[in-house]
């Protein structure tokens, strides 16, 4: 006998079907996101509440709007370098006005987002190459670590970029403060050894509230005491100046917000700075919430472009009271799915269960010492630029590993905005000295033709990154259900990034009943790699 089943309601009637799973999902989730929300605050020269605010808004508001099912909206680690760019950039050696320059730079790309979601432009992350991305992601976490290691250790580095403070850390290490450098170890040391516990019951309580609860009772051993002050502007001026060694935050809720400053709206510093949160906070979102949709066990498919708008909507909302932008989080997301999430409620319990806890136990979280999440940070940015990220890319080709490498050099030598747009040039000026036409770098050729249940979808000429969304819109329209045929056999140069379009595009297509065949003999591959760029004829200047 087959088994049936009906996917889980949304709205009110969701809420009752669903409520004790989703509530046991959010609370799981809660557990996660309280430490990551203070870490990535500090990290990013913020107040720790407003890592809390943007997970709250995230919850409580753009779950409820959203075009997802199981992502957690809220904070992300990525965001850190960019952030803390933007402060000391819009700071003028104040780092309070910096700060409240930055959130009005948030809520204006809160706004942009809002805007490209309107116009449909959801598959914004389609026209970055994959490298790129990949690149921009492992050198924000390069760039976490470079900051985060002197915390971690209790040391302070002169001032200086990213690459000057990696250059630091040996000096850091051997002038590390003794206690500080114990507890923030200790803390490392938990997040590397926990996935290998899982035979364990204590592994079942989550490697960030672990690392918490030792760092507080290592920051009580060590004799590590709290300053209890009155947190006005004054007082958030000194902390954002010089934080202290344990996590402060206002014991009155009311003093959580701030609200931004406009003043500095026509200059090049505030654009550059809101240009690089949209891109960075877009990219990893759609990102994040593609690869959120493959772990939902009913497969329910992630309406893009409502989401970029959900998200702009809240990033607007976060930025006017004081909190971070916020992205649709996958590792959190993750954790929602497996503790058994049904539907958007979890994010919503997520969020409630969150404000809840620091309204009503605000004394716990002044225990938390820095260097604990100063770890957390480390450990968040190394997953992000391990050695085995670079041996996958690698395994693409060494000519994606080369434009992996060149953007990283390229955003820990500049900025992430510069770097970013450097390895776009640098891609398209490697289709050129392939022999892709200057007037096919940016225009698709195609043609879709169905006949009965067989659709055949023509290649003609180069299709690249720079030129595959309109491609890329008239397959996603397709009919569920057909046989369809992709045909590469009238190409020239097809690249890495679409091959991973049209791979996981069939895989998705394949659950709705359809399926996906690719016909055409490559002349030459760059690697052994399934997905690997390839050429299928000769020299296109010579036909």
């Amino acid at each position: 006998m087959n088994k049936h089943y009906t996917l889980p309601k949304e709205g009110i009637d969701g809420l009752k079907e669903n409520w004790r799973s989703d509530l046991q999902a959010g609370f799981f989730v809660f557990l996660i996101a309280l430490p990551l929300c203070l870490g990535i605050a500090i990290g990013s020269g913020f107040p720790p509440s407003a890592g809390i605010i943007t997970a709250v808004v995230g919850g409580l508001f753009v779950s409820r709007v959203s075009g997802s099912y199981v992502v957690i909206n809220g904070p992300a680690g990525g965001l850190i370098v960019v952030m803390l760019s933007a402060v000391e950039s819009l700071s003028d050696g104040d780092m309070l006005s910096g700060y409240r320059y930055t959130l009005a730079a948030i809520m204006v790309a809160g706004l942009f987002q809002i805007i490209m979601g309107r116009l449909k432009m959801g598959s914004l992350s389609a026209f970055f190459p994959t490298p790129v991305v990949h690149g921009m992601l492992a050198a924000m976490g390069i760039g976490i670590m470079a900051k985060q290691v002197h915390v971690m250790v209790g040391a302070t580095p002169e001032p200086g970029n990213l690459i000057s403070m990696l250059g630091q850390i040996p000096n850091s290490l051997l002038n590390a403060t003794p206690e500080i450098a114990t507890i923030g170890l200790i803390s490392l040391s938990i997040l590397i050894i926990w996935p290998f516990l899982k035979q364990f019951r204590i592994s079942k309580i989550p490697a960030p509230i672990m690392l918490l609860i030792v760092g507080m009772g290592l920051a009580q051993f060590f004799g590590i005491q709290h300053e209890h002050i009155h947190f006005g502007q004054a007082e958030l001026h000194e902390h954002l100046i010089s934080p202290p060694f344990l996590v402060e935050i206002p014991a009155d809720f009311s003093n959580y917000f701030c609200l931004p400053d406009f003043s500095k709206f026509l200059t090049f510093e505030f654009w550059v700075a809101t240009i690089s949160i949209c891109l960075v906070v877009s990219l990893e979102s759609l990102l994040s919430a593609t690869a959120a949709e493959k772990l939902d066990p009913y497969k329910r498919p992630t309406d893009l472009d409502r989401d970029l708008s959900a998200i702009g909507i809240g990033n607007v909302i976060s930025g006017f009271l004081g909190g971070l932008p916020m992205i649709a989080e996958f590792v959190r997301s993750s954790a929602n799915v497996d503790a058994g999430a049904q539907t958007g409620w979890a994010n919503f319990f997520h969020g409630l269960i969150l404000l809840l806890f620091v309204v009503f136990f605000p004394h716990l979280i002044h225990s938390i010492p820095h260097a604990s999440l100063a770890a957390l940070l480390v450990f968040i940015g190394y997953r992000r630029a391990t050695p085995k990220v670079f041996a996958r890319v690698l395994a693409i080709g060494k000519d994606q590993l080369a434009l992996f490498i060149i953007t990283i050099i390229a955003v820990l030598s500049t900025n992430l905005l510069v770097g970013v747009f450097f390895g776009v040039f640098v891609k398209l000026i490697l289709h050129i000295s392939r022999g892709v036409w200057l007037n096919n770098l940016f225009k698709v050729h195609f043609t879709i033709k169905e006949k009965g249940e067989y659709v055949h979808v023509n290649l003609i000429g180069s299709i690249l990154f720079s030129n595959f969304l309109p491609l890329k819109r008239a397959v996603d329209e397709i009919e569920q259900g057909k046989k369809i045929i992709f045909d590469f056999s009238q190409g020239y140069l097809i690249d890495h990034s679409i091959l991973i379009y049209i791979d996981e595009f069939s895989t998705h297509y394949a659950r709705s009943g359809g399926s996906c065949q690719k016909v055409g003999h490559a002349l030459e591959t760059y690697s052994d790699h399934d997905l690997a760029a390839r050429l299928m004829t000769a020299d296109d200047r010579k036909q």
